[in-house]
């Protein structure tokens, strides 16, 4: 069942979605020969945000963490997803070791957890989870919330490869082919980790955690996939692509950095309003501005003029200050805000696609009733719509409206992978 979406239902019939599905075979064509030259990502997931004028990916995160909210229909193309990255890794593939987050109460991001194990065994694999929790000296089992169990066991080095302790029934230690990291390493990247044979593939590699990753790299590299893939459908860019400068000269606390802040404001700003009046859009334009680095929705403002990132209160200041693991903010991303006009419910909602290697399985709806159209909806009151999605967003109708479901999850898919192969593009710029 698709939830009410007050876009998909009375929106205008977009000339993007309509561009999209006439082009189907050249897009399909276009994305298998850039794969051919990049890597995809292991997994990843896409914020996407439709104003009905535009339809912009706004956040590509590398270690998803919603497996558990995914329509469990469309569970046999994750598994046949996962096959394939995990033959292009090693076609003698045995063991898989998991390296979650450090939560042990959060439940839901568990469950998570649990739902990513259960595709990777699903292709004949044997799973286990390797904790970083400090001081963990023996296994946790965790209670999950739909039933069943999760244990935590900690790693060890032994040499240049990661173990498990010696499992009771073979008295073997478990050791991995690969390790999968559920775990954004945005604490930095443990000495346990580091220098480890390359054998021993790491899924996705360190220097996509955010110790390392930049924001800013990602939609660079954005930049250039929305530029090539639009000069293919003769449209203009921006129809996908938002706008964004990087500010690194900003410390909250110390009240500084405001005047370089304010300058991209404005900037940034200054853009969005000539494309409103080129396109005839009476809408208010706004930024996002957001921490560089990091994720669950910490460090991020919805930004109207350039006065309101001058003298923000202390209760502001604060907000901006650290992100997840207490980490101070110094560089920001000012991105162009991309209003959506989606709703279930009267609340707004937007999509989030889930894609393991290059191929789309699925996505869910994010919906927040405390939230505006112009603001984050990753954030606390958020709630997720299970089996938000119809379809698998991997196919189109040619004979349908280009509005139809099944052609703008097609196109939600399309854009997704703009996003995956930019952020194939980013690891390679950014490999040590």
């Amino acid at each position: 069942m698709v939830p009410h979406l007050t876009t998909a239902l009375t929106g205008p019939l977009r000339e993007l979605e309509k561009h999209v599905i006439e082009a189907q075979a050249d897009i399909e064509h276009w994305f298998r020969r850039q794969w051919m030259e990049h890597n995809a990502p292991f997994y990843s997931s896409v914020d996407l945000r439709n104003s009905g004028f535009k339809l912009a990916p706004v956040d590509t995160n590398l270690f998803p963490g919603g497996f558990n909210n995914l329509n469990p229909d469309f569970l046999p193309l994750a598994v046949q997803a996962a096959q394939v990255a995990v033959e292009k890794l090693c076609s003698d593939a045995r063991r898989f070791l998991i390296v979650p987050e450090n939560h042990t109460r959060n439940l839901f991001y568990l469950q998570n957890v649990a739902a990513l194990a259960d595709i990777i065994r699903k292709i004949g694999l044997t799973v286990r989870f390797g904790s970083l929790i400090p001081g963990l000296e023996e296994p946790l089992v965790l209670d999950l919330p739909e039933g069943g169990q999760l244990t935590l066991e900690p790693i060890r080095r032994e040499g240049d490869r990661i173990r498990l302790d010696r499992a009771s029934e073979s008295g073997t230690s478990f050791d991995p082919c690969a390790i999968l990291l559920n775990n954004d390493l945005s604490a930095g990247v443990p000495d346990i980790l580091k220098d480890l044979n390359p054998a021993q593939g790491m899924l996705p590699p360190l220097h996509a955690g955010w110790a390392i990753r930049r924001k800013s790299r990602h939609f660079a590299a954005y930049d250039q996939v929305a530029h090539d893939f639009c000069g293919l459908l003769g449209i203009d860019p921006w129809y996908i692509n938002p706008y964004h400068a990087n500010c690194g000269e900003v410390d909250f606390q110390a009240r500084e950095g405001e005047e370089c802040l304010a300058f991209h404001v404005e900037e940034v700003l200054k853009k969005i309003r000539a494309k409103y009046a080129e396109h005839g859009i009476d809408r208010e334009p706004f930024v996002i501005v957001k921490a560089d680095a990091g994720t669950y929705g910490m460090g991020i403002m919805t930004v109207k003029s350039p006065d309101d990132v001058r003298d923000l209160n202390r209760k502001q200041r604060n907000k901006m200050a650290v992100v997840k693991e207490g980490l101070a903010v110094s560089d920001v991303l000012v991105q162009e805000g991309v209003h959506t006009f989606e709703s279930i419910h009267e609340a707004v909602a937007e999509p989030v696609v889930y894609m393991i290697d290059h191929f789309v399985i699925g996505g869910f709806y994010r919906v927040h009733t405390g939230r505006g159209a112009d603001e984050n909806l990753n954030s606390p009151g958020m709630h997720f719509v299970p089996l938000a999605f119809d379809t698998s967003c991997s196919y189109c109708d040619c004979g349908a409206r280009p509005d139809s479901p099944v052609n703008r999850f097609y196109t939600y898919g399309v854009i997704a992978r703009l996003a995956a192969l930019a952020a194939a593009i980013e690891l390679e710029r950014t490999a040590p």
